[in-house]
């Protein structure tokens, strides 16, 4: 079902990657986080969710159909969860910490695996 906001923006379903085996890895790495961090980030995944399609500087494409929701958080930390646009969907394929300017290939290459994953299914 969609549904549509007060100012008619349409809300995109937001699903988590799930392993076969049934775990949830991008929400077991969220509620591994500080309460103030999880609140933060999802917020920015919950005005993705109602503005998408959204650029920066909130979301930016990685490339290869990745693409990136960015929280500065007030902790001083910066997260970042990657997802994938399906039809009609976001899929958060996998969240991290940023540690260094650039993402790191490995956290690409790992969302890149998750979301070949979730196309085949």
């Amino acid at each position: 079902m969609v549904e549509f906001g007060e100012d008619g923006h349409r809300k995109t379903p937001l699903l988590f990657y799930r392993t076969p085996s049934g775990a949830e890895p991008v929400l077991d790495w969220l509620k591994d986080l500080p309460t103030e961090e999880r609140r933060e980030i999802g917020r920015d995944l919950m005005r993705a969710q109602w503005r998408w399609p959204v650029g920066m500087p909130l979301c930016r494409a990685m490339g290869g159909g990745i693409w990136e929701i960015r929280s500065n958080l007030h902790s001083g930390r910066t997260a970042r969860v990657l997802f994938y646009a399906g039809d009609n969907e976001l899929v958060a394929l996998h969240g991290f910490i940023k540690k260094t300017q650039a993402t790191p290939h490995s956290e690409l290459k790992l969302a890149m695996k998750r979301m070949k994953e979730v196309r085949r299914s």
